[in-house]
């Protein structure tokens, strides 16, 4: 992930005097981690966990640090967040028996190591640790970890929803859409023209979030065709250049998972060193969307293979609202396939 402010400059609309960025056309790019600090710091600090269940009682003190990056980029309507943070906030509880006596005081910590929009379709690691590890103590840490860990992944998911809707670049996309509804023309004329454009526009961002896209790409290997088919319907090799779970049919109408799981699909046609076509489907993807992979190979030369790959139907939001699939589907390709092979066998050119 880009940091923020290392964009391309020649996409990111700075502050100038000339004029505004008018309907979004270009990349708009918002920091975002001020925003997120207190965000969190709101949502985790003082929140009840347990309130005597058990003679326990729980409850979060405060958000000790928020670091990492986090932004928004908008272009043309299209909201494109990004984020990664680290969040630790402290935690304390107390034990009492059955006459209302206090048996034990603990404080501790919560760390929440890892929060990204790459993995925002997924609960965090969440680590709970505790000052006192007696049997009191142990059983106020296990507690915490059974009933404070979904309230505090609830509020990750809040962040990750409020984060695919802008953050706080939010009310100023607001603002601009219902901003021509309200204002008149400065010249006190009939409406202008932009107006009518921005109506347009709007139209057609609507249109795109509830449509797909395509991702070509054309990638070239050190190696026979016939190798690089093999390693991509090989779930022996696979696991081994992804670090990854993975069980693949070597058959058409066989069924593939790769990623641990997190995709899924069909062969529909294999040629052996030549073509596959497969149905894709991610889990974080809405239900009843499949898309299909089709990859082409060719020896242009001898030694060296171009593999071309053509990947249609993917849905440009996922069932969560996020607008990075697109984006994080081809970076997958890129860096988490083709990158892969030629750093684990040695294939670069």
């Amino acid at each position: 992930m880009a940091k923020y402010g290392e964009g391309d400059k020649r996409w990111i609309v700075e502050d100038r005097p000339d004029g505004a960025n008018v309907h979004n056309w270009h990349w708009a790019e918002t920091d975002c981690l001020p925003w997120s600090r207190n965000f969190f710091d709101k949502a985790l600090s003082n929140l009840t966990v347990l309130d005597g269940e058990g003679n326990l009682y729980i409850k979060t003190t405060k958000v000790d640090k928020v670091d990492g990056e986090a932004y928004v980029n908008v272009r043309k309507g299209k909201i494109i967040p990004g984020y990664e943070i680290s969040v630790v906030l402290s935690w304390e509880g107390e034990a009492k028996d059955a006459e209302g006596q206090s048996l034990l005081k603990v404080e501790g910590t919560v760390e929440v190591p890892y929060i990204a929009d790459e993995n925002a379709d997924e609960d965090p690691e969440l680590r709970v640790t505790v000052k006192d590890e007696g049997p009191v103590g142990k059983r106020l840490k296990d507690a915490m970890v059974a009933k404070g860990k979904p309230l505090i992944f609830q509020k990750v998911r809040e962040y990750v929803a409020a984060m695919a809707k802008g953050g706080p670049a939010k009310d100023d996309l607001e603002a601009k859409k219902v901003a021509p509804k309200n204002g008149n023309n400065q010249s006190g004329g009939t409406p202008s023209k932009e107006v009518v454009v921005e109506k347009e526009v709007k139209k057609e961002v609507k249109k795109e979030k509830k449509g797909f896209k395509t991702i070509t790409l054309t990638e070239r290997f050190s190696c026979r065709a016939k190798d690089l088919y093999e390693i991509l319907m090989d779930e022996t090799r696979w696991k081994g250049f992804t670090q990854s779970n993975a069980r693949i049919s070597k058959e058409v109408g066989g069924q593939f998972m790769i990623f641990d799981g997190s995709v899924t699909g069909t062969n529909l046609e294999l040629q052996d060193g030549k073509l596959i076509v497969q149905k894709w489907r991610f889990g974080s993807w809405p239900d009843g969307i499949d898309s299909t992979v089709r990859l082409t190979f060719d020896e242009p030369e001898p030694g060296v293979t171009a593999v071309k790959l053509t990947h249609t139907d993917v849905p440009e939001e996922d069932r969560y609202g996020n607008a990075t699939v697109v984006e994080n589907t081809e970076r997958g390709w890129r860096d988490l396939i083709f990158h892969k092979i030629r750093a684990g066998f040695g294939f670069g050119i």
